[in-house]
């Protein structure tokens, strides 16, 4: 099932301009993935490789959100800090399209807030978000 242009569990990254007003995107999406190699020594010859397998894939992106694009900066940002502290494991897709295995464990979050009204409530705020594949 498609949703918005995607979603990292129930957090759908949407991008409508009809009223009312709501943006969650994401933006220097880079996903890295790798391989797993052994090393065998032989005695007298240089060591064997030997392909153990894929490694883990991760995937790091940045998200703006804005209280003026619909959204509640700090209720976002709470609640991917507590799916991180709790261990959560989310689907990911991208495109009505899973990447991966499609499981994935968020690994780090860093949020940088940007406005603050004079009442203390967060207008505007980047979140930096690592996630790891969970296999």
């Amino acid at each position: 099932m498609k949703l918005g242009l995607g979603a990292l569990g129930d957090v759908v990254f949407i991008s409508s301009f009809k009223t009312p007003i709501k943006v969650r995107t994401f933006r220097d999406f880079q996903r890295d993935s790798s391989a797993r190699w052994g090393s065998n020594d032989i005695h007298l010859h240089k060591p064997r490789s030997q392909f153990l397998g894929p490694g883990l894939d991760t995937i790091s992106f940045s998200m703006t959100l804005d209280a003026r694009l619909g959204m509640n900066p700090r209720k976002e940002m709470e609640k991917l800090l507590v799916y991180q502290r709790d261990g959560k494991v989310l689907l990911l897709q991208v495109g009505g399209k899973p990447l991966g295995q499609g499981k994935w464990k968020i690994l780090s979050l860093s949020q940088s807030w940007a406005d603050i009204d004079r009442e203390g409530n967060l207008i505007k705020a980047d979140l930096s978000i690592t996630l790891e594949e969970y296999v």
